[in-house]
């Protein structure tokens, strides 16, 4: 079973979403939910902290790439916080690395 921790701060309609352990089919149904949570309260910036991801699957890439639409049909900005290589790699080998906001660090 693939575990994931999920910890979230939102305040001034700024909110980031840090995962911790492996996103996949058994655990993007539950970032899914947060995140529309959170994007239904309307936010200026949403970060996605990848960080501590050990592993994510194409389930995972999916919940970004509609993350990523949601965010930009709301006029929200978007910023996926660079996970460990194997995770990044994911985003280069599909070709969305150069197509989607990674930065090294959260936005101030």
């Amino acid at each position: 079973m693939a575990l994931l921790d999920l910890n979230v701060e939102n305040s001034d309609r700024r909110a980031r979403v840090e995962l911790q352990g492996e996103l996949d089919i058994s655990s993007a149904a539950r970032v899914e939910e947060q995140i529309e949570a959170l994007q239904s309260e309307g936010l200026d910036l949403l970060v996605l902290d990848l960080r501590g991801l050990s592993f994510m699957d194409s389930t995972g890439l999916r919940l970004v790439v509609r993350t990523d639409e949601a965010a930009r049909a709301e006029g929200t900005s978007f910023v996926i916080v660079r996970g460990p290589e194997a995770v990044h790699r994911v985003f280069e080998i599909v070709g969305l690395a150069d197509r989607l906001q990674f930065a090294d660090e959260p936005p101030v």
